[in-house]
């Protein structure tokens, strides 16, 4: 990105403090906090941004999205209302009635796959079926994708055209779901780069400054070519699969290594492993029972995790493990303790409370995503009966010791990190619900800590990521917090984001 522009940020307020102050950044850092007007009495006249009183905070990270995904849900059907399969069935028929070959469609013979997104089944009443499908869609092609992206509902059509294979359900779940999705992203290179731009001024505007992306391809390139063509509204840290850890390790790859090319931008992220499945799938590895039988999937075995880990060890690379059952946590934190190495499990959504202490013991962070637990009482209290005192355990981890990071999980929620923590703070959606296992709520500090990589507020030396927001973050109401109103967002010490008064004073 290009180079930092020296400039003060005044009268600007630390969450919690009436006192005004000065933030004097230069060289992409905070160089200075003073009192209000101190600054102005510097020899060398220096560029002077008047902030009013806004609220200034660090810059806030999205620990966990699947960002092309993200950018592709905003450009597809929207199966979250369907309430039955009937019902997502029947959104998809109306879909093709208005558009029966895709916009983008060469002819009859020829349709574009339809793609809907974002569909819960686990409280459904009814079962989708191929025939369902089949009878809504026809002979146009229709993938539907889960919210939790571990499950596609296709058609006859699309199993054609894909060479899949499907059973009566019509259902793919987990690595089949997964090389699926794939393939459904797969467009120009300037469409998708257009929208993942687009949403990428979204995430800034809500004070996102950095994401850690788990996009599940070799993830390195595409960012390289859109930061090589101008992308400059947040950091990235792209993730690593198994699949390619040995290429990464011989191209040089390290967890936090800056990636030549990125513009400063861009550096590489952890190693993802999913060990297990999810909750709405009724896939998340448990050590009891699911009401219908089974204990869900442990997908990568013992002694096959062990070593990735020590491989990770030994070529600079953090594991990151996808851990969503209590027995897949169990796993995960012995894998890590035999390997000798830190790192983190993401999502964490259901821990025995013999292993929370574990989580620090072993080094191990817990990325977490707190909507989800909103999201997923339902299912988690018809699936975990008499057991959801310890899921989504927040306040319990960090009780125990633990670090905790905050994400979305983009697309399975939306990326928007005050979302995060006003479901971090309240477990509440404010629909006239009481909160959801209250007693695992943390303080709006202890939230804006995770959100921002433990820093918690703005410091002298700290990087020039910078929120100002409308609103102090700490005397908002609960109900107002998931609408933080978010003034400015700087990365590097640029802005990235104003509502039209920041760039125009400095620029």
């Amino acid at each position: 990105m290009p180079a930092a522009v020296e400039l003060v940020l005044a009268s600007v307020r630390r969450p919690g403090s009436k006192a005004p102050l000065d933030v004097h950044l230069r060289g992409g850092v905070v160089a200075g906090i003073s009192p209000a007007g101190t600054l102005a009495h510097k020899a060398r006249p220096l560029r002077t941004v008047d902030c009013d009183g806004r609220f200034i905070i660090p810059g806030l990270w999205d620990e966990h999205v699947h960002f092309t995904q993200w950018a592709l849900h905003a450009n597809r059907l929207d199966l979250a209302p369907a309430t039955s399969a009937r019902e997502a069935a029947a959104a998809v028929g109306r879909f093709i009635a208005a558009d029966p070959a895709g916009a983008d469609g060469t002819g009859p013979g020829h349709p574009v796959t339809a793609v809907g997104v974002g569909f819960r089944d686990a409280l459904w009443p009814d079962t989708p079926t191929l025939a369902m499908l089949d009878a809504a869609a026809g002979e146009r092609p229709a993938a539907l994708i889960s919210h939790d992206l571990h499950c596609v509902w296709v058609n006859t059509a699309a199993a054609r055209r894909y060479e899949l294979r499907v059973d009566g359900s019509g259902l793919l779940r987990e690595e089949p779901a997964f090389l699926l999705t794939r393939e459904l992203g797969r467009l120009p290179d300037a469409v998708v780069d257009g929208w993942v731009s687009q949403a990428a001024r979204e995430a800034a505007a809500r004070g996102v400054v950095g994401v850690v992306d788990f996009e599940m391809t070799w993830n390195r390139d595409p960012w390289l070519r859109r930061m090589t063509a101008g992308f400059d509204s947040l950091r990235v840290e792209a993730g690593v699969y198994p699949a390619d850890l040995e290429r990464a390790a011989a191209e040089g790859l390290r967890t936090g290594r800056e990636v030549p090319g990125g513009n400063g931008l861009l550096r590489t992220g952890p190693l993802k492993v999913l060990i297990d499945g999810s909750l709405n799938t009724r896939t998340a590895y448990c050590v009891d029972p699911y009401p219908f039988g089974g204990h869900g999937l442990l997908t990568v075995p013992v002694d096959e995790l062990r070593a990735l880990l020590r491989r990770a060890r030994d070529t600079g690379f953090v594991p990151a493990v996808h851990a969503i059952g209590d027995a897949a946590n169990r796993v995960a934190l012995d894998a890590f303790g035999h390997a000798g190495i830190g790192g983190r499990i993401e999502h964490a959504q259901f821990v025995r409370r013999e292993d929370f202490a574990r989580f620090a013991a072993l080094g191990v962070v817990a990325s977490v995503q707190p909507v989800h637990a909103l999201d997923d009482r339902d299912a988690a209290d018809a699936n975990w009966s008499g057991r959801t005192d310890r899921a989504f355990p927040l306040r319990s981890l960090l009780d125990a010791g633990a670090a905790l990071a905050l994400g979305s999980d983009a697309p399975v929620a939306p990326l928007d990190p005050w979302a995060a923590v006003s479901a971090a703070t309240t477990r509440s959606s404010f629909d006239g619900r009481d909160p959801w296992q209250p007693q695992e709520a943390i303080t709006r500090e202890q939230a804006l800590a995770a959100s921002t990589r433990g820093r918690g507020t703005v410091r002298v030396g700290s990087p020039a990521d910078l929120v100002l927001l409308g609103a102090d973050p700490l005397a908002v109401p609960d109900s107002g917090l998931a609408a933080m109103p978010v003034a400015a967002t700087l990365v590097g010490g640029q802005f990235t984001y104003d509502a039209g008064w920041a760039a125009l004073q400095a620029g």
